[in-house]
């Protein structure tokens, strides 16, 4: 194995790492404070659905990102350059503005730096493809939609089920109320596992595939592949865990019987979008359903400030990793091709 080859093997295991680190946290710890379900097993369920979903669903929202996003030409070598570069920019677009506490997503900051890298691509002169803006568009639209929906169906599924009784007499009812709760608490988080590995995990099989060549249900069904996506996913899983905490900083005040509907509700969005082949944030949607959760008790239980700063981190992720992403295939095609 060349050298270019291992060096292109290690920028896929450090995203696959990456992913692990900025979405597990936010993932398990929304349940955290159910009792059931304890942090590191739920994060080995999370892991094995990574790699176990895409054998089931298949991988029609890798293939969204890998090849349909921006169309691969006939040179190999400005397509992976493209695609380098469009990885980098969205890591480092998600980075910065986490460190300035606007938590946002990696896949709409992958999204961004892809369709920008396409483009830059061809304006240095590569023929490795541009964007197809119609398929960029359509994601983008269900990106966007995607919170609202999530919000929409949290508060319709709140007021025509009601998950956890509001109050129960007597310590055998608070015991079997509890019990109901951790019951929908996994049975909730298992769901959130289904629609991650079905939809947003499958970023890390596009990387893959993008940068290692081939389809990605060819890395789905590699042993070695799985394995090593796995593995970082886990590492990188299992730092995040520290990070547990409200997810987005805490947009609204849920109780726990909330909880387990942000799980169910976003669960059905990303399976939703999952089915047409579009990439879809996972936080993003919970985030839409936590705030949905916090509007059926009123309007107060939101916490509108939170929320006006989490929309401008999605308004600036996209844009950024774009220009970034553009910028950066623009440099490394003229000066490598």
């Amino acid at each position: 194995m060349s050298f270019t080859s291992v060096a292109v093997l290690g920028i896929a295991a450090l995203f696959a790492t990456f992913a692990g680190f900025n979405d597990a946290g936010v993932l398990v710890g929304i349940g955290s404070g159910i009792r059931g379900l304890r942090p590191f097993a739920a994060l080995m369920l999370l892991t094995a659905a990574v790699i176990g979903t895409p054998l089931i669903v298949g991988t029609a929202v890798a293939a969204t990102l890998d090849g349909r996003l921006v169309p691969s030409g006939s040179d190999d070598g400005p397509a992976r350059a493209q695609m380098l570069c469009g990885i980098v920019a969205a890591v480092a677009v998600t980075v910065s503005l986490a460190a300035r506490r606007l938590p946002t997503s990696l896949t709409l900051a992958l999204i961004g730096g892809i369709a920008g890298a396409g483009l830059g691509g061809r304006m240095a002169g590569a023929d490795a493809g541009s964007a197809d803006w119609a398929v960029v568009g359509r994601v983008l639209c269900l990106a966007a939609a995607a919170p609202l929906a999530g919000a929409a169906l949290a508060v319709a599924v709140g007021r025509l089920l009601a998950v956890v009784p509001p109050a129960v007499h007597g310590r055998a009812g608070r015991d079997g109320a509890g019990r109901r709760l951790q019951w929908l608490h996994m049975g909730g988080f298992g769901a959130i596992c289904l629609a991650y590995g079905a939809n947003d995990g499958q970023k890390m099989l596009a990387v893959y595939a993008a940068l290692l060549g081939g389809e990605p249900d060819r890395y789905a069904r590699s042993p070695l592949a799985a394995g090593l996506i796995a593995g970082c996913f886990l590492l990188g899983g299992a730092v995040g865990l520290r990070r547990l905490g409200p997810l987005g900083g805490g947009l609204a005040v849920a109780r726990q019987d909330g909880v387990v509907l942000t799980e169910l509700s976003s669960a059905g969005v990303v399976l939703g979008t999952a089915a047409v082949g579009a990439p879809v944030s996972m936080t993003q949607s919970m985030s839409g359903a936590l705030v949905g959760t916090g509007l059926r008790r009123g309007t107060r239980r939101v916490r509108w400030a939170r929320v006006v700063g989490l929309g401008w981190a999605w308004m600036l992720t996209l844009p950024m990793a774009f220009l970034a992403g553009g910028v950066g295939a623009v440099i490394v095609v003229s000066v490598a091709f």
